[in-house]
């Protein structure tokens, strides 16, 4: 039945909903704490976009997703003010026993 609900999404729009998995602290804890992958998405990826996209890259199994929207700061750069990029965060829970490696070195 999954073929069937990713077969609704564009497999190219797939490939660019997650824009980079998120290496922090708090991303560390969760990911201990609740078995959950936190990637940086689009600010339009909508939940089962980003499960489907977190199927299809890294074949594993998606129990479910919280998204995250973070206002941008206002940041000053010598005299002229800037202004940070609003980020959407995805925190992705996988199911029981599946495991998802973002470092990148063989098993």
């Amino acid at each position: 039945m999954s073929a069937a609900k990713t077969a609704k999404f564009d497999e190219g729009r797939l490939m660019q909903v997650l824009v980079a998995p998120i290496v922090s602290e708090k991303a560390t804890m969760v990911a201990e704490a609740s078995n959950a992958v936190t990637f940086k998405v689009l600010q339009d990826a909508t939940k089962p976009e980003i499960k489907a996209a977190v199927e299809l890259m890294f074949k594993v199994e998606v129990k479910g997703v919280s998204v995250v929207n973070t206002k941008g700061k206002s940041k000053r750069f010598g005299k002229s003010m800037g202004r940070r990029d609003n980020v959407r965060k995805a925190y992705v829970r996988l199911k029981e026993g599946q495991e998802l490696n973002l470092s990148g070195e063989a098993a």
